[in-house]
């Protein structure tokens, strides 16, 4: 990576791994993660997504190889962390992406299912917990570690018709602070970040589900999300960049004595 694209935080000799790196967000994550320095280790259910970012890394002069992973399992946690100290030697940041809106089907319903309840929670929130299980004791033995929960704005309050999701984001922030209060004896900061509306895939899929709910057959989706971000205060959309620098910032030495926190990355919509 080039001095030239680095961002001011230099996270060089550091290793990143980022659940969830395949696509929207989390590859926003990735590629801050790889402009400040960091070597990155993307994983994803999607394995083809998670190579194609990883080369995307590379091609750009950054160091990062990637793997699948499936959260909803230890197991599969358990490997991701294994696979990505195997090739860097140490993992000295994790960054909990992974995410859904809901089971299969989930956009065609009005109100969650008790299979959207269940896959939300089984990937946001013990998506999380199975990720930190398996990094813990590596982080721990070493004396420090940088651990990133991305949660969400609507974890900050509910959304009716929405409540599966917004449940399991309030939930991640709660995760983030139980782990926070865990770890911190062994001088690991557990942090969490909450964005708010992000044109991505997830967007794409709410703005189709709430237009059909709301039997607007003029709009396009992306003229639904636009129509979100008039009432934000600074008046304009948020980014994956957006959210990799506040994940940057989070990882790196500058926060060390930051712990427990939901910052979020909203435009000002939320304030607290």
């Amino acid at each position: 990576m080039s001095t030239e694209s680095r961002s001011y935080i230099d996270l060089s000799g550091r290793t990143a791994v980022v659940t969830g790196g395949g696509n929207g967000i989390g590859k926003g994550i990735v590629h801050r993660l790889s402009a400040a320095g960091a070597e990155v280790y993307v994983a994803d259910i999607d394995d083809s997504a998670a190579s194609a970012v990883a080369a995307e890394v590379r091609a750009s002069g950054g160091t990062s190889d990637s793997g699948a992973v499936d959260v909803t399992e230890q197991s599969s946690a358990d490997l991701m962390i294994s696979n990505a100290i195997d090739r860097f030697g140490k993992v000295d940041i994790l960054v909990n992406n992974a995410g859904v809106g809901g089971a299969a089907g989930w956009t065609e319903r009005e109100e969650g299912s008790i299979e959207d309840w269940q896959a939300v929670f089984e990937v946001n929130v013990l998506g999380i917990v199975h990720s930190i299980k398996s990094v813990s004791q590596h982080m721990i033995d070493r004396g420090s570690g940088k651990i990133v929960n991305i949660a969400s704005g609507a974890g900050r309050r509910g959304s009716p018709g929405f409540a599966h999701y917004s449940s399991s984001k309030a939930s991640a922030i709660n995760v983030t602070q139980a782990f926070a209060y865990k770890l911190a004896s062994s001088k690991i900061n557990v942090n969490s970040v909450c964005p708010g509306i992000i044109w991505t895939s997830l967007w794409e899929d709410i703005s189709a589900r709430r237009l059909k709910s709301s039997r607007d057959t003029t709009s396009t989706g992306r003229e639904y999300f636009e129509r979100r971000f008039e009432g934000v205060p600074l008046g304009r959309e948020q980014t994956p960049d957006d959210v990799g620098n506040a994940v940057v910032f989070l990882a790196s030495d500058k926060a060390k004595n930051i712990t427990g926190q939901a910052l979020n990355v909203d435009g000002g919509s939320m304030m607290n």
